[in-house]
């Protein structure tokens, strides 16, 4: 059988003074920002027919850049029998219910117990191999601390498709959708949040709002209000729908509007003092929910093989409904009917 050969990707630079790895990462989102700069460092990176070996160097705009993309590595972790939820399943794409607490790929602190360990004892071989050794199949990721759907391809034609509709939202089709229980309430019923995203210029392993970060936008609706032990509102379930996806993009955004996640113990945890506002129901709930309060609920794409729109949809997992319940002061579960 013959070797896989390396292929390349032409991309055309659309604005002047951007950065390399930058201009890079928005046109092949299939491949993360440390993978690209290990290309552009190996010399796989040409502009205007000139090798460039610096990730910061500035394009201009028309510039064509070249990538030499290596031939899909196997996927190097072991498949582990670690039960999933398959909401959805064919040759090309395989959609989990993915419950919080599980890792989605393997990484300093999290060399195995991941969903990637586990799809690849569920899937054999046949995930695509485009996202590296240690991100077979995986086209977007979800907060270890986050639940609900995610797509992985099982083929590299279906990671390409995919990655372009994650890539590029003007098209239609994806959308995906989020519930979240934050502190506080907006003063209007719906919204949204624009603000750009970068590293937090200190805290290496946290996001936030830059001036010069990329852009990031999420739309917000209110869909209930809930009362502290005092009758003055002290949360709100809100559904989020998101325009970009950025690393931590709906936690970073709502703790800078003011309404952080209610368990977000990285973005929320100046509103740590806020649980002594809630009834006694609500604050053990809380205190036993040991993760933020974001379930990713709806998720829809175009099939990457057919074209045919495919939408799907996760109900609240059973810590968050207890802490809803609990919010609501009543014995019954909170029942959101958010758009679609």
């Amino acid at each position: 059988m013959a070797e896989p050969a390396a292929r390349t990707v032409i991309v055309a630079a659309e604005e002047t003074g951007l950065r390399l790895d930058r201009v890079l990462a928005a046109h092949i989102p299939a491949l993360s920002r440390s993978r690209l700069k290990t290309l552009i460092l190996a010399g796989r990176v040409t502009v205007a027919g000139r090798t460039i070996r610096d990730p910061a160097q500035r394009v201009n705009r028309g510039d064509s850049i070249d990538v030499v993309l290596p031939p899909p590595e196997p996927a190097a972790p072991a498949g582990e029998n670690i039960p999933l939820t398959v909401v959805y399943e064919d040759d090309a794409i395989i959609v989990i219910d993915k419950p919080a607490g599980l890792v989605v790929h393997p990484a300093p602190g999290h060399a195995k117990g991941t969903l990637v360990n586990a799809l690849i004892a569920h899937c054999g071989e046949s995930l695509s191999g485009i996202g590296g050794v240690r991100r077979p199949g995986i086209v977007h990721r979800l907060d270890k601390d986050t639940s609900g759907l995610l797509v992985a391809a099982k083929t590299d034609r279906a990671h390409r498709a995919l990655s372009r509709q994650f890539a590029d939202k003007s098209a239609g089709g994806l959308e995906r959708g989020y519930l979240a229980v934050v502190w506080g309430v907006p003063d209007r019923p719906r919204g949204t949040i624009a603000a750009p995203i970068d590293r937090h210029p200190r805290a290496r392993n946290k996001q936030a709002v830059r001036q010069d970060g990329r852009a990031a936008v999420t739309h917000w609706q209110v869909l209930a209000c809930y009362a502290g032990r005092d009758g003055n509102t002290a949360a709100s379930l809100l559904e989020l729908r998101l325009e970009t996806g950025r690393t931590h993009q709906i936690r970073v955004h709502l703790a800078h509007a003011g309404y952080p996640i209610l368990g977000d113990s990285t973005y929320g945890a100046g509103f740590r003092t806020k649980a002594a506002r809630l009834a006694p129901e609500a604050r053990i709930a809380l205190e036993g929910l040991g993760r933020q309060a974001l379930h990713a609920y709806f998720l829809a794409i175009h099939h990457p093989d057919t074209g045919e729109r495919l939408a799907f949809r996760s109900e609240l997992p059973d810590d968050l409904r207890r802490l809803t319940r609990a919010l609501a002061g009543k014995d019954r579960e909170t029942d959101p009917r958010p758009r679609e």
